[in-house]
Order: C-alpha cells, then structure tokens, then sequence
C-alpha cells in the first residue's frame, strides 16, 4: 500500500467518524427537543420551544452542511455542544446573551476600531459563533 493510499484511507476514515458524530449530535438535539418541558409548565411555551429547537437545528445543521475542514466540523461540533449543555443546564433552548456594550472596547478611530472589532469577535463564546451579530 503507498503513502498516498494510507493517507486516504486515513482521511475516508476520519471523514466517517466526523460524519457519525455529526449525525448523533443531530439525533441527540431532536431527542433533547421532543422530550423539552418548558420552565413555565405551560403547554403553549413548551411546543414554541420544542419548535425552535428543532427549526434551530435544522437551520444550522444545513447552514454547515457543505464544510469540508476538519477544524471548522471541529468547532461547529464543540458550538453545538457547548449549546446543548447550556440549554439543559438553564432549561432554556435559546442562545445566552453576551454582554459586552457595542464597541465598547476601544475608541472608534482608524486602526483602533479594527483591533475593536478583532477583540470583539475573539470574546464571542464558542456556543454564540454561528451567530451573526445584528
């Protein structure tokens, strides 16, 4: 077998394992939805959260669908769990605010405001990355 076979193989196989994570996590965010109880108790809360977990999910799944690096499946798999574990520990399915004021970490002036804007998008947590910010 040459060089060049093992390391495609190496990367079918990676490419699997990746795939079957993905696959699970996906699967573990539906099970986690259908099961989803509401802090409220009110069943009207539960099904719109049920709702947009399940819509959530759907949308970013699909939205990463195409990523073929490693690093970026990578992160989108720690963001999705980062997610999951927030969610089920706070019992709300919607991603937590950060809270740091708009552009408020450097004056707004020429090669400040671009260093504003690198160390705002470095402070973004891992479960906020696929968010865009408004």
């Amino acid at each position: 077998m040459s060089v060049l076979q093992i390391q495609q193989n190496l990367k079918a196989r990676m490419t699997l394992s990746t795939r079957s994570a993905v696959l699970s996590l996906y699967m573990r965010v539906f099970r986690i939805a259908r099961a989803w109880q509401a802090q409220t108790g009110i069943m009207s809360d539960t099904e719109a959260e049920r709702k947009y977990i399940m819509q959530e999910a759907r949308t970013l799944f699909r939205q990463n669908q195409q990523l073929t690096d490693q690093e970026s499946i990578r992160r989108c798999i720690e963001e999705c769990e980062a997610r999951i574990e927030i969610g089920l520990h706070y019992r709300i399915p919607y991603p937590r605010a950060t809270y740091l004021p708009p552009l408020g970490l450097a004056t707004q002036k020429g090669r400040k405001l671009r260093g504003q804007q690198r160390l705002r998008k470095q402070a973004k947590p891992v479960y906020l990355q696929s968010h865009e910010e408004t």
